[in-house]
Formats: structure tokens, C-alpha cells, sequence
């Protein structure tokens, strides 16, 4: 069986839920997902409990990561309410970027008013770049605020033709705006609800076939793959308040090998969204030794269970896949092989100044 080999994966945009919510998923379980799915890197967000809003919940959280992820793992902090946005800015220098949530989210950590999140777009030092939910209308409102504050613009899941073309246009007008786009959103829409049922509710919600269709016409300017991993039980999903988010680790890879196959993108397209534009944007550090063999003539339907994921369950069950990752090998050690993750937990390194405390 001849073997594609890949360089590790990036995925930009995880939610790991640890700590305060690990019957979900934990940094273990999360990074072991990872490898499954041919990431080594990972970036986690910061929408856990507590919150990540500060340089000390920062290191509190890179040292549980330290002691458990498989894979390598970079931290957002998150912009919150109730946090001076100096003292989020004070954790940048160990963050790869900050997570703004300014569209409806599930949780605390949503900014709805034009005066706070101005000021953490004034207050914001990097090195990162802000990375914004921002849908719609607000959408435009970020963009203008990174303009005017002179900041990197990341714009995460995209899922609107409006939001696109938008981005379109800042990109053409010369702004420094990146964007990500995840495998459900072009693979899933709104009629997918009534056989999914709160297994595909999400944020953003599932769109339109022409939002979706919009997405892949413009393909040519999202600069990253992000999965948004965001792991819920089966008992959550099922509840009379269903938590949105769905898993994403494990599918993606399969789901953009299908697009491949399809003529909808090409090899070098899929490396550059996968590995070297989420490396260029966050500025992370190289992986010597580091690749993945994917059998990428695999043809098979996508299983209900038996996932790396604690969740253990998908919302691309019983659909077509093309591609399964067979071994990884993260500095030159197989970490991954056939099923089985063989890496030790706290193997992985911690990216940021914040990864030697």
C-alpha cells in the first residue's frame, strides 16, 4: 500500500475543555483526537473554567498541558467581560493570539459592547494576531477596529457568502486580515438539521447550500482548515439545552482528501490551509523530524463510534471518506501507528515563552 507523507498538521482552532470541563474532553484525550487525525499541533481556546484571561490561568493551563498533551499545544487567552484588557494583553508574549468572541457563543466570554472591545483591540501587544467570532454585521465592525488599532486580523469559521466577500474585499483593499474555514461548514448546511437534529447544532449555526457554496468558490482566500473541535457528550447533545459545538480532529483530514479527489482543491492547497498558513500566521516554532503517512486511496464510510475523542461521536457518521491516517512521527518518534497513539502523556511541547514554567 503506497503511502502519502504529509508534514504535520496544524489545526488552529481546538477547544480542549481543560480544565473545568474534561468529562467533555481533557488535554489527553484531546491531543491523542489530534493525532488520529494528523495534527501535531494544536491551539486551544480560552473558553474553559475558568476562563483563560490572564497570564496566571495561562500557566496554570501550560502546565497541565506540560504533564498530559501528546501533540504540541498553543494557548489563546480570551477577552472577557469582566477582565482589564491590559491585563489580558500582559499574557500575549505566552499566547499565540487572542480570542475575541463577539458573536452568540455558548458561555461567558462574550463581548457585546462597542467600547469594551475597542479597548482590547487598542490594548491588544501580540506578537499574536486577534482572532474574532464575528459574525455578520459584526463582522464589518471588527474589521474596521483592526484598521483603525493597526492590528492582525484573524477571522475564525467563516460561514457566510456575506462574511467572505467581505473578507474578499479587505483582502483586495490591501488590510491584514486572515480567515478559517471548517470542514463542517462546507460539507454541512441547513438540511442536514433534520437528520443530525442537536447533533448539528453548532456556532455558526449550519448555513444556507449558497453560503456553503460560496465557501468553496472562494477557496482561494481562506488561508486555514480549522476543525473548531468542540467536544460534547452524547447526554449533553441529547439534553433539553444542547450545548452547540460539534468534533472535528479525527474527520477533517479524510473530508479535505475528499475534496482532492473531487478536483475542488489540490495537494499543495490542502498543505498550504493545513500546515503552512496556520504556521505563518501564528508564528510557530518548526517540528524537525516531524511528518504523517496517510493511506490517501482509503475509501470507507465515516464510523457512528470507536473515535480517539471522548465524545465519541460524529456528525459525518455513515458519510464518505477518503484518506485514514496510518503512522505519525513527532522529532523523529512514531507517536501514532495504525489506531494506536504510542506517545506518552506530556510529550508534547507547549508553544510559548509561558512553555518553561
Amino acid at each position: 500500500m503506497p503511502l502519502l507523507r504529509l508534514p504535520g498538521l496544524i489545526d488552529p482552532h481546538v477547544h480542549l475543555r481543560e480544565p473545568g470541563l474534561t468529562h467533555k474532553e481533557d488535554l489527553f484525550t484531546g491531543t491523542c483526537a489530534a493525532l488520529a487525525g494528523g495534527f501535531t499541533t494544536v491551539l486551544d481556546m480560552p473558553n474553559t473554567i475558568p476562563p483563560t484571561s490572564t497570564a496566571e490561568r495561562l500557566a496554570a493551563k501550560t502546565r497541565l498541558a506540560a504533564a498530559q498533551a501528546v501533540c504540541d499545544v498553543g494557548f489563546f487567552v480570551g477577552a472577557t467581560n469582566d477582565t482589564d484588557p491590559s491585563l489580558v494583553a500582559a499574557a500575549g508574549a505566552g499566547a499565540c493570539g487572542l480570542k475575541i468572541y463577539v458573536s452568540e457563543t455558548f458561555g461567558s466570554l462574550r463581548i457585546d459592547d462597542l467600547a469594551t472591545l475597542a479597548a482590547y483591540f487598542a490594548a491588544w501587544q501580540g506578537p499574536g494576531p486577534i482572532a474574532v467570532h464575528a459574525e455578520d454585521v459584526m463582522l464589518a465592525a471588527c474589521l474596521t477596529l483592526a484598521e483603525v488599532y493597526n492590528q492582525r486580523l484573524h477571522v475564525v469559521h467563516v460561514s457566510l457568502k456575506s462574511e467572505i466577500e467581505l473578507i474578499r474585499q479587505a483582502k483586495t483593499r490591501g488590510q491584514h486580515v486572515t480567515c478559517e474555514a471548517t470542514p463542517h461548514h462546507l460539507y454541512l448546511t441547513q438540511a442536514d438539521l433534520q437528520r443530525l437534529g442537536p447533533y448539528g447544532d453548532m456556532r455558526p449555526a449550519l448555513a444556507t447550500e449558497s453560503d456553503r457554496q460560496a465557501l468553496w468558490d472562494n477557496l482561494d482566500i481562506v488561508d486555514c482548515i480549522a476543525t473548531d473541535h468542540a467536544p460534547h457528550t452524547r447526554p449533553e447533545k441529547e439534553s433539553d439545552n444542547p450545548p452547540p459545538g460539534v468534533p472535528g480532529l479525527e474527520t477533517a483530514l479524510p473530508l479535505m482528501l475528499l475534496a482532492v479527489h473531487e478536483g475542488r482543491l489540490t495537494m499543495d492547497d490542502l498543505i498550504a490551509k493545513m500546515h503552512d498558513n496556520p504556521r505563518r500566521i501564528y508564528n510557530l516554532p518548526p517540528q524537525p523530524d516531524t511528518f504523517i503517512e496517510v493511506d490517501a486511496e482509503a475509501r470507507y464510510d465515516f464510523p457512528a463510534s470507536g473515535w480517539q475523542t471522548r465524545a465519541g461521536w460524529s456528525p459525518f457518521a455513515g458519510m464518505p471518506a477518503h484518506g485514514r491516517v496510518q503512522r505519525v512521527v513527532l522529532r523523529g518518534r512514531e507517536v501514532y501507528d495504525e489506531g494506536r497513539v504510542l506517545a506518552a502523556p506530556g510529550s508534547g511541547q507547549v508553544i510559548g515563552e509561558l512553555a518553561t514554567v
